[in-house]
């Protein structure tokens, strides 16, 4: 067995015990590429990024696999010692070598023994082809190694030239690995050059290492802190730290230092810059000349990226200066290139640390000279004005320019912006009431329509607190608030909060408009209520020249026949505005477009669906709507789902809940998707949990049609593991809430699978009302999806005493899916028609059957998959497999494959068992097979299917 040798305090697991992540894909490669001799291996990345945790963890691995590993590392200020990096590897590993291994020759021996063997005799070259020899014969014996020298953008000439010499013959059972920064190698050029890679018969692997993404960032929390770990504090965590692993993990410590706490969000937007950071910068900058390091001051202080000919000038330097002062800070990468003629620090954490070092006279002279600057620029950038002015304490300055900045950027309809700036204005405690009352409008509404719930929910409460405001004032930022709550997190609240808005603003007046537009949406009112609410705003805006205000009011008629189930005005969204010069106006266009079409799915009308919520996404990102922007994304997302497209879904899901961690709407649609594939594809533990988490979150929602697709999934899920009395109990409960709200066009599955689950149960008579009932609503309603739904019902009860009557409503519901351009629901289809003719059209059950099947193999529903192949052993419809089996080596069969799959997805062997309707023995033997053939561990099989494909 071999063994791993590295240099004191730097253990293969780490450190400081952190777990290993985001580095599965790259450590994999590392491992193989070593595996495999001779060959030479580059990890490259900045000072941070894991290069030796990266090693460490796959020496740990290669050690294990019978690799003896050697270990150097050269420094900045290392003392003499011919070729020490490579030396001291070799000198550690002394100790583990095994019995019988020649002693090393004595050119090697002179610098590795005390009272070693005199060197050679002769001049440097001599001894230097001595050594050579020396070393690739003592590697040699070693058999399979591996040679590690870390940290080469530090080499010294005399190790370079060793493992050049070396890499022009490495021995066959040996591998190089070597880490370097490549930001450090004086003019781009690598230490050792790219002849290194370039030698027959060797293996090459340059390896090139990214920051950690969110989603690493909250694996290594949640290791870190468990349920402190919070959506927010990850965030923060890798938007502090941009993802640099070392950032992070000091960060990580400072809060473990301080257990308990709730506002480690909070606190960490607080925090210095960690302690290895500021050191690194502090050396980068001693080694720059002093115009170079004026420059990264003045990029300090100007805090965003910004152009040359500003950067000299607020640095105090002549165009010649400051122009060779930012090629050299850029050749020693403190500043970066962000765009043409734009610069600033590699991230925003050394950029603090090099401000925080600035002497404070030095600070105030920076600032004092951005202002003057950048008030020459044209148009001039409010922005950073305000924050110099707030920088030297000058409020009234501050003020002024933060107010004008608010409204340069409503005018370019950047939104988002103009929200954090009322924010800091709101912030301020000595603003005057007058101002801040200012702001506060203006904020309402643009809360309203953002996605930064929890920042805007926090800043409109807090206006809301001050008893000084007039009523009216209140009333229209309760109105937002009331509106944001709805938006955002589908909050009762938010209807209550309205009510209260109208009333502080005075009912029928035309600033009570977007109050009563929202309460039409009341789902605990009814259409009347609804129908009085509108008729009221219409009322109140007739008249008026707000044309947004009007184009809002239309927006809502609009959606709300739509959501009562009326016929869809299709002309009519033709007929609404998409080029107006007036941006409110088109992003009221957006909202009717998006909300149409989000109700139509619902419906199943699924082409027209996605037409119209493109248009919306189009429409509000060019008038940026973020709202409409964020649940137009979800809702394409969804699209995806329903359209059978499941390849890298939960990615995009995970990228789009991490960009937006507070939208409830996001986390719904994910956690659905979720459940989805999961119980497809066999994983019902990971179904059950998330489907049961997000019926209780829908479920004290405002979030119609998504809590009855929500209560099917869970229903669905108990019923595949055997569950039918809880299944039937889980039905009942969101039956009562879809009948109360009169949401049988968009019950979202829930209605065949209470009829499966109440049949289950023995409670037929349940089954036979309620197909009653749906049928009776659904009556003359334009609801395709609803009606395949119903089809399938009828078919359901119909199986046991009339079984081509069931098949022929099983056949329409195929058809009506087909039609819609759902596969996955198709195929359920076509397998319960194939179950309901087994008995009656063998031929025309097999043909059902097999498009079903074949519809679950494309899609990757191994579960669904493997219940099919069973219905057809059972009932003879499919010929069963020739006794002589087809041999597949050290490849994976097509089961294994399958068995593999699930491996991946952290599935037991129970899971698996159920899902492929397997015993537990035969699981028990494929998951040895599956291990086996991708030499690799039940954890890692993921990465190991990702390598094989």
């Amino acid at each position: 067995m071999g063994g791993l040798n590295g240099e004191p305090g730097r253990s293969g697991a780490g450190s400081r015990g952190f777990r290993f992540v985001g580095r599965d894909a790259e450590q994999r490669r590392l491992r193989t590429a070593a595996a495999h001799p001779p060959g030479v291996v580059i990890v490259e990345g900045e000072a941070g990024i894991g290069k030796s945790r990266l090693v460490r963890e796959a020496a740990a691995q290669l050690g294990e696999d019978g690799r003896r590993v050697l270990i150097g590392a050269c420094h900045p200020l290392r003392e003499p010692l011919p070729y020490g990096p490579v030396v001291d590897a070799v000198r550690r590993a002394l100790p583990g070598l095994p019995a019988g291994l020649p002693p090393p020759a004595p050119a090697l021996a002179s610098l590795l023994l005390d009272g070693g063997p005199a060197a050679p005799e002769g001049g440097p070259k001599s001894r230097r082809l001595h050594l050579l020899h020396a070393v690739r014969e003592f590697l040699a014996a070693l058999g399979p190694a591996v040679l590690v020298v870390e940290d080469v953008h530090w080499i010294d000439d005399g190790t370079r030239d060793l493992l050049l010499l070396l890499a022009r013959d490495l021995p066959d059972g040996l591998s190089l690995v070597l880490t370097q920064r490549p930001e450090d190698h004086p003019g781009g050029v690598p230490a050792l050059g790219t002849a290194l890679l370039r030698q027959p018969g060797t293996g090459a692997l340059v390896l090139s290492l990214d920051r950690l993404a969110e989603s690493d960032v909250r694996d290594l929390t949640r290791s870190v802190l468990g349920e402190r770990a919070t959506s927010d504090l990850v965030a923060a965590l890798h938007r502090r730290g941009e993802g640099l692993p070392l950032v992070v993990e000091e960060d990580l410590l400072t809060l473990l230092a301080q257990p308990g706490r709730a506002d480690d969000a909070a606190r960490l937007r607080e925090a210095d810059v960690p302690r290895s950071l500021r050191e690194a910068v502090a050396e980068r900058l001693l080694r720059l000349p002093a115009d170079a390091a004026a420059v990264a001051e003045a990029a300090a202080a100007l805090a965003a990226p910004s152009a040359e000919a500003v950067i000299g000038a607020v640095a105090g330097l002549d165009e010649e200066r400051g122009a060779a002062g930012l090629v050299e800070a850029l050749h020693a990468s403190v500043l970066r290139e962000y765009g043409p003629d734009r610069y600033a620090f590699r991230h925003v954490l050394a950029r603090q640390a090099v401000y925080e070092r600035t002497p404070g006279p030095v600070r105030r002279r920076l600032h004092r000279q951005a202002l003057r600057v950048l008030a020459e620029l044209d148009p001039p950038p409010l922005v950073q004005i305000a924050h110099h002015a707030r920088a030297l304490g000058d409020r009234p300055h501050w003020q002024r320019s933060t107010e004008a900045a608010v409204h340069q950027a409503l005018a370019l309809g950047d939104t988002g912006t103009a929200a954090a700036l009322l924010r800091q204005l709101l912030a301020e405690p000595g603003l005057d009431s007058e101002a801040r009352a200012r702001a506060a409008r203006s904020l309402a509404p643009i809360a309203a329509q953002g996605v930064d719930f929890y920042a805007n929910a926090v800043a409109l409460r807090a206006i809301l607190a001050d008893r000084q405001l007039p009523p009216a004032v209140r009333g229209e930022i309760r109105t937002g608030l009331g509106s944001l709550l709805l938006n955002q997190a589908a909050d009762r609240e938010g209807m209550a909060e309205l009510a209260r808005a109208v009333e502080e603003i005075g009912p029928d007046t035309v600033a009570a408009v977007p109050a009563m537009l929202a309460l039409v949406f009341d789902e605990r009112q009814g259409p009347e209520s609804a129908e009085r609410w509108i008729e009221r705003a219409e009322r109140a805006v007739r008249g008026s020249n707000d044309r947004p205000l009007a184009a809002d009011v239309r927006a809502t008629r609009l959606t709300l026949a739509v959501t009562v189930g009326r016929p869809v005005p299709w002309e009519e969204l033709d007929r609404i505005p998409r080029g107006d010069p007036d941006p409110g106006v088109v992003r009221q266009t957006a909202r009717a477009l998006y909300n149409v079409g989000e109700n139509v799915l619902d419906y199943g009308h699924d082409r027209r669906a996605a037409a119209l919520v493109a248009e919306a996404l189009e429409l509000a990102r060019r008038t940026s709507f973020p709202a409409v922007e964020l649940h137009a994304e979800v809702t394409l997302l969804r699209l995806e789902v329903l359209a059978g497209r499941w390849e890298g879904l939960p990615e995009r899901f995970e990228a789009l809940a991490a960009a937006h961690p507070d939208s409830l709407v996001v986390a719904a649609e994910r956690t659905i998707a979720s459940g989805t594939l999961a119980l497809a594809r066999g994983l019902s533990a990971q179904a059950v949990d998330v489907f049961d988490q997000a019926a209780v979150t829908t479920s004290e929602r405002l979030m119609g049609g998504l809590s009855g697709r929500t209560a099917a999934g869970a229903v669905a899920v108990r019923a595949a593991r055997g569950e039918h009395r809880e299944a039937w109990e889980s039905a009942r409960a969101a039956l009562a809430a879809v009948r109360q709200a009169g949401h049988w066009m968009r019950a979202g599955g829930l209605v065949p699978a209470g009829v499966a689950a109440a049949l289950a149960c023995g409670e037929r008579a349940a089954a036979e009302e309620l197909t009653a009932e749906v049928t009776a609503a659904l009556d003359g309603r334009d609801a395709p999806a609803a009606a395949a739904e119903l089809h399938t019902a009828r078919g359901l009860l119909a199986e046991a005493d009339a079984p081509r009557r069931a098949a022929a409503e099983h056949h329409a519901a195929r058809l009506a899916w087909q039609e819609i351009g759902r596969p996955y629901e198709t195929a359920r289809a076509a397998e319960a028609e194939a179950r309901a003719l087994a008995g009656a059209d063998r031929v025309a059950a097999a043909a059902a059957l097999a498009f079903a099947a074949a519809a679950y193999a494309g899609l990757g529903a191994t579960a669904d998959l493997a219940r099919a192949r069973a219905l057809g052993q059972e009932r003879g419809l499919r010929p069963k497999s020739s006794p002589g089996r087809r041999g597949y080596g050290s490849r994976l069969s097509p089961r294994e494959r399958e068995v593999a799959e699930l491996l991946a997805r952290r599935a037991t062997n129970q899971e698996i068992a159920t899902a492929l309707v397997l015993s537990p023995r035969t699981v028990e033997h494929h998951v040895a097979n599956v291990l086996k053939k991708l030499a690799t561990t039940r954890e890692a099989v993921a990465a190991a299917l990702r390598a094989a494909s």
